[in-house]
């Protein structure tokens, strides 16, 4: 690699970009790809390329690679399988390498950094969902899940912030029932999938942003945030 992906956005774009690529192979693409799996043939990876290209081809000869490397011998099992499952493997698999290429390029950023990573790559579904065409419940944001804000703060494939308070990708269904028991911790009011909620790191409480005065834009710079409570109490 010339020059490796650095901070969040870079190594997120990085990531989208093989998984776009593994995507293809696995769907658009999928006859071509299942033909050079051939069982005959030495072991086989997928690989996803920076620049949305895919490709069939050996592991990297040199040791330790430049990067993780995908799971080995994916075509040796393809004639002994029903297509639609060894396909399904091969998802689960790739879902695996992206993830570890993401974090093994993001092993400098700090815990904050490493949690917004997480959060970007978890709003797009895994390639296991969109090869079996599965269609998950986005599950309630918690702080600890690296989800700092509701509504309005949701990303784009790019990592762009959207202004749509509905979840972005196509293949995934809200269901604002399940946050219906979540209250503001300032005014007590329910939640409400199209404001701005932005949940405390110290008391886990959420909030309306406009009751403590917190736009979306201003929550993306916030690394920690610390609600009018806490700070009072002056807790660390």
């Amino acid at each position: 690699m010339a020059s490796s992906p650095r901070t969040v956005e870079e190594i997120f774009k990085d990531f989208s970009a093989r998984r776009t690529a593994v995507v293809r192979a696995l769907t658009q693409d999928v006859d071509e790809f299942y033909g050079l799996c051939d069982p005959d043939k030495d072991n086989l990876c997928l690989y996803g390329h920076p620049n949305e290209t895919w490709e069939v081809t050996l592991p990297a000869e040199e040791v330790p690679p430049e990067l993780p490397e995908p799971a080995l011998g994916i075509n040796f099992a393809r004639d002994g399988m029903n297509r639609r499952d060894w396909l399904s493997l091969v998802a689960v698999h790739s879902d695996s390498w992206l993830l570890s290429v993401a974090f093994y390029l993001g092993a400098r950023l700090n815990r904050n950094e490493r949690k917004r990573l997480f959060s970007l790559i978890n709003d797009l579904p895994t390639v296991f969902e969109v090869v079996t065409d599965r269609k998950p419940i986005k599950d309630k944001p918690t702080v600890d899940s690296g989800s700092k804000s509701r509504g309005s703060t949701k990303r784009s494939s790019d990592g762009q912030v959207k202004s749509n308070p509905k979840f972005a990708d196509e293949g995934y269904e809200e269901d604002e029932d399940e946050h219906s028991e979540t209250q503001c911790g300032s005014c007590g009011g329910n939640y409400n999938a199209d404001e701005f909620w932005i949940g405390c790191d110290i008391c886990e409480r959420w909030y309306h942003g406009k009751c403590v005065k917190i736009t979306p834009a201003k929550a993306e710079s916030i690394k920690q945030y610390k609600c009018p409570s806490c700070m009072r109490r002056g807790r660390p």
